[in-house]
């Protein structure tokens, strides 16, 4: 890097730029992480799967809170702001957004039982302070969905559920005075994007069983920020092959969490080589849930970088 590049830093994920005094420039590369480690080996187009999903997302739910993408046009970013190996690559990989102040929690909102949230409930735990009904099924429907906040990990730990209250302390130095409402407010609106989704992903064959969602503050107006439900920040689940009882069927990265388990890796840095058939597998889920979800090829966004 040199001092003319923008460059702020890397997530596990996404590179970040800065673009003058306002602006974010977010970069969604092909790396894979899981279990809060990233992958050596890259899922060839996640990126664009990524970014691709979070436009159309970002469109679909503008009227229930406010978003913080301004552009997708790689003219639009400043000649030398990146390097130039980067500027080349960036067609269907970029954001360019509003700088927004992120709450310091992963607001997550499960509708079905899954992931962490069934370990805690068959340990006899409740999820993130909430108690649910005995009796449940692994990947048996919430009887509503509800909140599930989370910690944000550093690179290479690991993120750990919270509850309400803990979320509501964690995002007191951003609110002040305002913590109560805003995180009611955070709430609220994490409740509703859960809704038009699950709507959404059922007219397309997918059962939402749980998302995170990013979100901070713009000109201290809470705003939908990052990426929004996408295979990395979802469970889909394929409703033809849905069966409560069992893992089920899904277009997201458990398939390549379920490899991982079965690999004598002990869940810290470095990941093991990914072989080329999981690979492919997870290729191939990512893509289908872009054209699920979306309704359009996945060819046409890699040769036109629009969503049809």
């Amino acid at each position: 890097m040199t001092a003319a590049t923008a460059y702020l830093r890397s997530g596990k994920v996404r590179d970040l730029y800065a673009i003058g005094a306002d602006r974010l420039l977010l970069v969604a590369s092909d790396r894979m992480s899981a279990f809060d480690v990233v992958m050596p080996t890259p899922i060839p187009d996640k990126g664009r799967v990524l970014t691709g999903l979070s436009r159309y997302w970002f469109e679909a739910t503008r009227d229930i809170v406010p978003n913080h993408l301004v552009g997708t046009d790689p003219r639009d970013v400043p000649a030398g702001a990146v390097p130039t190996d980067v500027a080349a690559d960036l067609r269907g990989r970029m954001l360019l957004c509003r700088r927004a102040e992120v709450l310091p929690v992963e607001v997550v909102v499960r509708g079905y039982l899954a992931g962490s949230g069934w370990k805690a409930y068959r340990a006899g735990e409740p999820i993130c302070g909430i108690a649910l009904p005995r009796g449940l099924r692994e990947g048996d429907r919430l009887p509503e969905p509800i909140l599930t906040p989370a910690t944000k990990a550093e690179l290479g730990e690991h993120d750990e559920n919270i509850d309400f209250e803990a979320m509501v302390e964690a995002i007191r130095p951003l609110a002040g005075r305002g913590t109560r409402g805003l995180a009611d407010r955070v709430r609220d609106v994490a409740l509703r994007l859960y809704e038009r989704a699950a709507q959404r992903c059922a007219a397309a064959g997918l059962i939402l069983a749980d998302t995170k969602f990013e979100l901070g503050l713009v000109d201290g107006e809470l705003t939908l920020v990052d990426e929004a439900l996408t295979p990395d920040s979802s469970r889909f689940w394929d409703s033809s092959a849905y069966e409560p009882g069992r893992p089920q069927a899904s277009f997201d990265k458990q398939y390549l969490r379920d490899w991982l388990e079965r690999q004598p890796w002990d869940k810290a840095a470095p990941g093991p080589e990914l072989p080329d058939d999981v690979v492919e597998g997870t290729r191939s889920r990512y893509v289908a849930a872009y054209e699920r979800i979306t309704g359009a090829s996945f060819a046409r966004y890699l040769a036109e970088d629009e969503i049809a």
